[in-house]
């Protein structure tokens, strides 16, 4: 029993003591130590606006009404903080020797406005207030070393940000952005020791989360570097950072780690559509590297690697910001798998879909618009690597290419691009200042033919190599206006092969257009020709082909805006096997899906005459030959023995009338 009544004694005692102090605690010193602690911190006034009162709960203080942190004199957005109230802790301990020192300050129902000048400037960028009256606190030890900064004898066990709202403001880019329900915590125990940094609030309806340990809180706000880990996420993409940061002027270095996957919770934070990738593509998306954020606003990119699902792309960037921004890289990869965005036409049905093949004009080219604003967003000079690229059918590779950006033109040189067993060289460019323009000249030197014209346009009857120069211009703003103004002109040749589908041979010397389809074949030495381009359309007229049992030449136009061909070959098939050479031209109209092939009816009637005067001819040569009995192996021609007869028969008759 005697226990129990000690321990209410206690209790009465301890209780009597809490009310004690709440009666005799200096709330209004309380209140204007945390003022100049601020202001002495930032160089700007807090106001407390409202009353001052004591509080028990959850911990020893005062609680404040409204209360304003001001701007940088720069700005006129008002207040750079505006509150409900604080509610600021005291140290027990320290309050019952007579001094006052806050552990904790909570801002209750803030709202933040963070502002960044057209310079570059913030207006959390605080200079120090020089005649800030001194806060009362604990004597210093005469071992304390003196600290420098505006935050050099600011120390809080645990900062509060409840139910808050931050907006931020880029006077540069007139960019705005705003967090609703901010909830965050700071605490930063030791002059110069470690401070932490935990924060959520909801962007555009997505919840975001940071939280970050700086090495040196203090040095950090006076303008020096320090170390700084930070991880942030929203919705399933995270960002990690591990290095050394500073925040006057803005600059870092260390290690990245970005899972960008989540394209979706980013989009939505950003508060635009999220991008419409193929099927497929950007399941998963992760940057990682040594990245440096420049005092000039750089942000360079080293020794790093971003991952797009199966692709792996590396090496070092450097981006730098401004009305004009500039992208210099250097990247190399393996295979890149690039089928899923030719497959879909490089977006969603939307895009290159369903939503494209609706836009075709009735020669077949998409006359959906092409999009190059893309092109004046930025320039840049990029150099790529690959060991090979994958468009599903087409495979090419290794590929090394310098392309430049810069004015809205694209511009760049093929130095190496394996293809079909071949390769192909060259330079290009592309206009997109006024509409859309091409030029290309490209080397294309031995190419198997068939893969080629298989994959690429689902033809496999060519069975050669080939070798390729052209000079190409276009200009329009759809693939039917760029295949429809087509220019320049080029010339090709191929080595021994076979042409299947097609025996020239056997329709010449039968005179029979029926010698075509399976089975049928007609093997060359090689194949030649030159053309001019104008107007979408290709002319030709020196096409040469060389074979075995025929040769053939060629002239005639392929209009390849409006996918047809009007072509004539005329060949011959050599002499030989006791024939004559025969002459009959081929004639090939019509569009490329169906083209009609047939012999010239005119001259084929033509060539049929011939072989039969030649025939008659022949016959008639035999039979005299036979009756004026041409000596053919001593090489006597025919009006040779006609003269011989002719004069043994007048020596006959002229000894029959003279006698013997």
């Amino acid at each position: 029993m005697r226990w129990m009544i000690r321990g209410l004694l206690v209790v009465v005692v301890l209780v009597g003591l809490g009310g004690a102090l709440v009666l005799l605690m200096p709330t209004d010193r309380v209140a204007r130590l945390a003022a100049d602690q601020v202001e002495k911190a930032t160089g700007r006034v807090l106001t407390i606006s409202g009353g001052v009162r004591p509080s028990l709960w959850p911990e020893i203080g005062v609680e404040t009404g409204a209360v304003s942190l001001a701007n940088a004199d720069w700005s006129d957005q008002g207040p750079m903080l505006s509150a409900e109230g604080l509610a600021v802790g005291i140290d027990l301990a320290r309050l019952l020797r007579g001094e006052i020192a806050v552990r904790e300050v909570a801002v209750i129902a803030p709202h933040i406005l963070l502002e960044r000048r057209a310079d570059g400037r913030g207006n959390w960028q605080f200079d120090r207030a020089e005649s800030a009256p001194a806060p009362e606190a604990a004597p210093t030890s005469a071992t304390d070393e003196p600290q420098q900064g505006a935050l050099a004898d600011f120390t809080l066990d645990r900062g509060r940000i409840s139910d808050g709202a931050l907006v931020y403001i880029d006077h540069a880019s007139d960019a705005r952005t705003e967090l609703a329900d901010v909830d965050a915590e700071l605490t930063l125990p030791d002059r110069g020791g470690p401070g932490d940094l935990s924060l959520k609030a909801l962007l555009n309806g997505q919840e975001v989360s940071l939280s970050a340990r700086i090495a040196r809180a203090t040095a950090l706000v006076d303008g020096e570097r320090t170390r700084v880990t930070l991880d942030a996420a929203v919705g399933q993409a995270s960002l990690a950072f591990d290095g050394e940061a500073g925040l006057t002027p803005p600059s870092a270095e260390g290690k990245l780690f970005a899972d960008v996957s989540d394209l979706r919770a980013i989009s939505a934070a950003a508060g635009i559509a999220p991008p419409d990738l193929p099927a497929g593509v950007g399941q998963r998306l992760v940057l990682e590297g040594r990245v440096a954020l420049t005092p000039d606003g750089a942000i360079r990119l080293d020794r790093a690697s971003f991952r797009q699902d199966g692709n792996t792309i590396s090496g070092d960037a450097e981006f730098v910001p401004g009305a004009r921004p500039h992208l210099e890289a250097r990247l190399s990869a393996g295979t890149l798998d690039l089928s899923p965005f030719v497959a879909s036409g490089g977006g969603g049905a939307g895009k290159g879909g369903a939503g494209a093949a609706s836009q075709a004009s009735p020669a077949g080219w998409s006359t959906a618009p092409i999009d190059v604003g893309w092109m004046g967003a930025l320039d840049a000079e990029i150099g790529l690597d690959a060991e090979a690229l994958d468009f599903g059918k087409v495979r090419l590779g290794p590929v090394r290419l310098d392309a430049r950006l810069e004015d809205s033109t694209l511009s760049g040189d093929l130095h190496e691009l394996q293809a079909y067993a071949g390769n192909v060289t060259g330079s290009f460019e592309v206009d997109g200042r006024d509409g859309l323009s091409l030029d290309a000249d490209l080397d294309i030197a031995g190419v198997a033919a068939e893969a080629l014209l298989r994959d690429m346009a689902g033809f496999d009857r060519l069975q050669t190599s080939a070798d390729l120069q052209l000079a190409l211009q276009a200009s329009g703003r759809s693939v039917a206006a760029l295949m429809g103004s087509l220019s320049g002109g080029g010339a090709f040749d191929f080595g021994r092969g076979e042409f299947r589908g097609l025996d020239l041979a056997g329709m010449l010397v039968n005179l029979d257009p029926s010698y075509m389809g399976a089975g049928a074949k007609t093997i060359f030495d090689s194949i030649s020709a030159s053309f001019t381009l104008d107007g979408g359309v290709l002319s030709n007229s020196d096409l040469r082909i060389a074979a075995p049992l025929v040769a053939a030449e060629g002239h005639g136009r392929v209009d390849i805006g409006a996918r047809n061909l009007d072509y004539t070959l005329v060949p011959s098939a050599l002499r030989g096997n006791g024939k004559d050479g025969i002459s009959v031209p081929l004639r090939i109209t019509g569009p490329w899906a169906a083209p009609s092939v047939r012999l010239d009816a005119g001259a084929m009637a033509e060539e049929r005459l011939k072989q039969e005067r030649e025939t008659l001819e022949r016959k008639a040569r035999e039979r005299a030959a036979d009756e004026l009995g041409v000596k053919a192996d001593e090489g006597e021609s025919l009006e040779d023995a006609a003269k011989r007869r002719l004069g043994e028969e007048a020596a006959k008759g002229l000894k029959n009338l003279f006698g013997d």
